[in-house]
């Protein structure tokens, strides 16, 4: 093991070297920077990184902690103190966390060095991570294309190897998506089961923190440094947390599995179809029994979303003003004006068009005709997953309809682009647990491997059982083992 090969290990991996004293954190720290510098000018993930910093930290880490010496990148929506938060947005630009989140203290409490501040869409809106008013970031897999959104940063750098792992958000799909499009692992918790505190809310009733990985084993222990109560979180449940670690490598006899109608349908690309079929059977395979099942109000999930995502978002976005922090406009008049040249300069474009929609459905005349009925539909959705829950223990689709997509391809068309969360949204809605992991390559006429994710959701607060599912399926196939070449 050279330390130019270092970057290619999974956390597991690194953790067992580290813990057998082979390599230091700092050894580690710096193979990985001298990777970055060789990399991420074709990829653009990184915002920030700081290297001597870092290894400070590292000299004090103690090795006999789970992650011990490991570093994680931080995706620029959480806080972490003494560290620039800009949430990939103009109007944040020069702002320096003046607290640490909680899943930091967390990771630090585990051993793990928080390093780098990943692009993402502009405050977690968008589906390419074209939205960053800092830089476009591209799929290592094709550099023409992108690498999901709006956690694309967090999940182009675990896929070049320039992160052993990172931490992203997920409103509508932004962790499992880009997960899928960049050929990693992408696992979002129930709602409440990790706390929110110290991460810029986008929409709060629908975000959620998790972990971007190499593998599923990977996944499940950072959730087991992640997860648990927090009283500074009035939405974190105070439920017991397991050890996500203990099912892995047990087998899927007995395990009920349920392929909705709704999401195997007509505008699916085939070859994700075909890789989500064959996977299906393997999960058979392994003694799984796959039922067709049904959920009903699915066609509803993406309008459901789209109303009080924005809703939520105009709330939660008021506050960027000008006056407190972050970007100010200059030579203004009055406080109006103050307030409108600050936002208009400082807020991209989706921003806006979110803000817009979302104060709209709030507006009275509104409110009960999109708003309020849009809750009602939200419990109507929730209740099918419930009542699916109830004859099945997981359900599983394809993560993306689509394989990644060209840059500029979906830019000048929102609702095209709102469509690449067509699968992922509706459990954000439902507050269940889900994991998008490889399951198969679409080769289109470049030539170039584009992976291909499956999804798997649970139940809420039932974690464990996803990543049992997700571990088997993983390590009865190679697909994730493939890296691409940059």
């Amino acid at each position: 093991m050279t330390k130019r090969d270092l970057p290619a290990l999974s956390i597991v991996e690194l953790r067992d070297l580290l813990r057998r004293g082979e390599i230091s954190p700092a050894e580690t720290l710096q193979a990985l920077e001298e990777r970055i510098n060789a990399v991420d000018d074709k990829i653009g993930a990184y915002l920030e990184h700081d290297l001597a910093a870092a290894t400070a930290e590292a000299e004090k880490v103690d090795m006999t902690l789970p992650l011990g010496g490991i570093p994680i990148a931080i995706k620029d929506l959480i806080n972490v103190q003494g560290q620039q938060c800009t949430c990939g947005s103009k109007i944040l630009h020069g702002y320096r966390a003046p607290y640490s989140a909680t899943v930091i203290e967390k990771l630090r409490a585990q051993g793990a060095i928080p390093f780098g501040r990943m692009n993402m869409d502009e405050f977690a809106m968008g589906s390419s991570t074209e939205n960053s008013s800092a830089q476009v970031t591209r799929n290592p897999w094709d550099l023409s294309r992108v690498p999901g959104g709006s956690s694309g940063g967090s999940a182009a750098a675990v896929a070049a190897d320039i992160a052993f792992g990172a931490l992203g958000s997920d409103t509508g799909g932004s962790i499992r998506q880009p997960a899928a499009l960049s050929g990693i692992v992408g696992f979002k918790p129930s709602y409440g089961r990790v706390s929110r505190f110290g991460l810029v809310a986008f929409a709060s009733s629908l975000d959620q923190i998790g972990p971007l990985t190499k593998t599923v084993h990977d996944s499940a222990l950072l959730m087991n440094a992640i997860a648990g109560h927090d009283s500074r979180d009035s939405t974190s449940l105070n439920a017991p947390v397991p050890d996500y670690t203990k099912n892995l490598g047990r087998d899927l006899k007995g395990i009920r599995i349920g392929m909705p109608e709704e999401y195997m349908i007509e505008g699916v690309d085939p070859v994700v179809k075909n890789a989500v079929v064959a996977a299906v059977k393997q999960l058979g395979s392994l003694g799984a029994e796959v039922v067709e099942i049904s959920l009903p109000h699915t066609d509803y999930a993406i309008s459901v979303y789209y109303i009080l995502a924005t809703a939520e978002a105009s709330a939660n976005l008021a506050r960027f003003d000008g006056v407190r922090y972050g970007h100010r406009a200059e030579k203004v008049s009055n406080l109006f004006d103050h307030y409108a040249r600050t936002r208009a300069e400082g807020f991209g474009a989706e921003v806006k068009r979110r803000i817009i929609l979302g104060t709209y459905v709030l507006s009275s005349g509104y409110y009960d005709a999109y708003y309020l009925r849009a809750q009602k539909v939200r419990e109507l959705i929730r209740q099918d997953f419930a009542e699916a829950f109830e004859k099945v223990e997981a359900l599983v689709s394809p993560t993306s309809p689509s394989p990644a997509f060209k840059l500029g391809e979906k830019t000048s068309d929102p609702l095209q682009m709102y469509l690449a969360d067509i699968f992922t949204n509706a459990a954000n809605l439902a507050g269940i647990c889900g994991i998008s992991v490889p399951c198969g390559f679409a080769e289109p006429e470049s030539g170039k491997k584009l992976p291909i994710g499956l999804q798997l959701l649970g139940k809420a607060l039932d974690e464990a059982r996803i990543f049992q599912i997700a571990h088997a399926y993983e390590q009865s196939t190679d697909w994730h083992k493939t890296r691409p070449k940059i």
